[in-house]
């Protein structure tokens, strides 16, 4: 995720001298300095950041805040940790108020990705326009009032690409099943994704009409979906979505209040 905010920063004008990146890892840095992008192991804070992203598991955001509490006094501080509340956050930096927290999507690789944002109190203007400069760069963003709300978001866009690679997956392995090749099953399955995508995005249509409008009565498409209504796949999808989303606040549990 990071890869691809410092990517999309670059391709929206950002100077590549006004970024820095701290990775432990030999490879990520690597992968930044073919960007001609500073990269360290470790930070010694002697130039002040605007800005810092903590693009990491919410497992590591407690000792990556730490390691840094003392540069981050006067730095707006940028979470993309699932789940981790920034009233921990602020805790940990001794109340620190300058905290937004981001739920990203990894179709921001492409810049296509979505973003639930949440500001606490002490977010002023320019600080939100910092953090849509950075998460605008992957695609587009939704600023929300009710940090519980970013759990919601976690568990449709945030963890919803993969909901969408099983269907994909699913269509693809039907395809084949039925005796098409394995190109030709790829290319329907990723296509009709992305053109009904499309469509539901233009339309003026709900996705519920758009469905109905596909289904002719006694038709095949009406003979799909009353197979998986008997099965309960809408109400398993909805279900799982819901498990999602107490897995977050699980997560904001497990690893911010210890």
């Amino acid at each position: 995720m990071a890869l691809a905010l410092v990517g999309g920063m670059l391709q929206q004008g950002v100077a590549k001298t006004d970024v820095q990146v701290v990775d432990v890892s030999a490879q990520a840095r690597a992968r930044f300095a073919a960007m001609e992008i500073a990269s360290y192991e470790t930070w010694d804070g002697q130039q002040n950041a605007d800005a810092v992203v903590f693009a990491v598991k919410p497992q590591q955001l407690k000792s990556a805040v730490l390691s840094l509490k003392p540069q981050l006094a006067s730095s707006l501080l940028i979470s993309i940790a699932a789940g981790v509340r920034s009233s921990d956050i602020s805790h940990w930096l001794g109340e620190h108020t300058r905290i937004v927290r981001v739920m990203p999507n990894t179709p921001a690789l492409i810049g296509a990705g979505v973003s639930g944002m949440y500001a606490t109190n002490g977010v002023g203007d320019a600080d939100r326009k910092i953090a849509e400069k950075i998460l605008g760069a992957a695609g587009k963003y939704i600023w929300f009032d009710d940090e519980n709300h970013l759990d919601a978001v976690t568990a449709v866009s945030g963890s919803g690409p993969a909901y969408v690679f099983y269907f994909i997956e699913a269509l693809e392995e039907a395809a084949i099943a039925l005796g098409l090749d394995e190109t030709v099953a790829r290319t329907l399955a990723v296509e009709t994704f992305l053109g009904a995508s499309r469509l539901a995005e233009q339309s003026q249509d709900s996705p519920a009409v758009l469905r109905a409008k596909v289904t002719s009565k006694g038709g095949t498409t009406q003979s799909a979906l009353e197979f998986m209504e008997s099965m309960d796949v809408k109400s398993r999808v909805i279900e799982g979505v819901k498990q999602a989303a107490q897995r977050a606040r699980e997560l904001g549990q497990e690893f911010g209040n210890n």
